[in-house]
């Protein structure tokens, strides 16, 4: 919340690529809110059951967030290898596609979650309802079933494939063109401004998606699976926040800006109080 508010206050962070990190803290702060809030009830009140229209719900919400997430990082690859390859026309083109391109991800996530949701909630549970994990996901509530889940685990693997695998790969490809192109910049503090400008991104960007991708483009899962999907529904979103400040020097910036300003501006109330006007 902090970073969304940085962003949205302070003028010199008024460009698309932080424009694109203060929507990515405002879906972290959703992604975690669909899983922690009950992962914390289980871990302190014990309260491990669920209603199977909830569990669905939770099931859809989370896809969806975690599509978003995935199409939203390949938006924010896509802004920097803009800014780095075509500098010249980087805010011409980014004014005109800069929020459109926001509603993008937001957009392949509800339609992209909803289809594998469907096919799962279409079969047939008749217990024992016992999830061997810490939120209904898609490979733990297909194994449930008593009826057979190839044409769940199917559509869950070819949508993976779409909206897990297939952002990734652009990713890497947007990369590869990035690394091209910053070789080719002559002085040394060049290459290190253009690539001080991805690294946060890069590293974001790898650890979501290598936990992603062993979760979700196999259709059956594994028993390791929770364990990979609470580090990228729990730890890796507590990281994000710290890996986009501490790794930017513009956001530490207007951090310590902004403290200071709310800082002098307490203390002149304060003493306002003391000393009134005439005394």
């Amino acid at each position: 919340m902090i970073i969304f508010l940085l962003i949205n206050f302070d003028a010199n962070l008024n460009s698309p690529m932080y424009y694109f990190i203060s929507r990515f803290a405002i879906l972290e702060i959703i992604f975690v809110t669909i899983i922690v809030p009950k992962l914390l009830d289980i871990l302190i009140a014990g309260r491990n059951r669920v209603s199977f229209g909830a569990c669905f719900l939770q099931l859809y919400c989370a896809d969806t967030t975690g599509i978003i997430e995935c199409y939203l990082l390949t938006v924010m690859v896509f802004d920097r290898h803009l800014a780095i390859t075509s500098p010249l026309q980087y805010l011409v083109i980014m004014t005109q596609w800069c929020k459109k391109l926001a509603v993008l991800p937001w957009v392949v996530g509800l339609v992209g979650a909803f289809i594998p949701t469907i096919f799962t909630a279409s079969l047939k549970f008749c217990g024992p309802n016992m999830i061997d994990n810490f939120f209904c996901d898609l490979a733990p509530l297909q194994n449930l079933a008593c009826s057979d889940p190839y044409i769940s685990n199917l559509v869950t693997s070819i949508t993976a494939t779409l909206v897990v695998l297939l952002p990734f790969i652009i990713i890497m490809g947007f990369y590869m063109h990035i690394i091209i192109s910053v070789l080719k910049i002559k002085s040394v503090e060049g290459k290190h401004k253009a690539f001080s400008t991805c690294s946060s991104h890069l590293i974001v960007a790898s650890l979501f998606f290598s936990t992603g991708i062993i979760v979700y483009v196999r259709p059956n899962g594994s028993d390791h699976d929770k364990y990979f999907a609470l580090i990228y529904k729990v730890f890796i979103p507590l990281l994000n926040p710290f890996i986009y400040t501490l790794r930017n020097k513009d956001v530490k910036i207007a951090f310590f800006r902004t403290f200071k300003v709310i800082k002098e501006k307490y203390t002149i109330t304060l003493q306002s109080n003391l000393f009134p006007t005439g005394h």
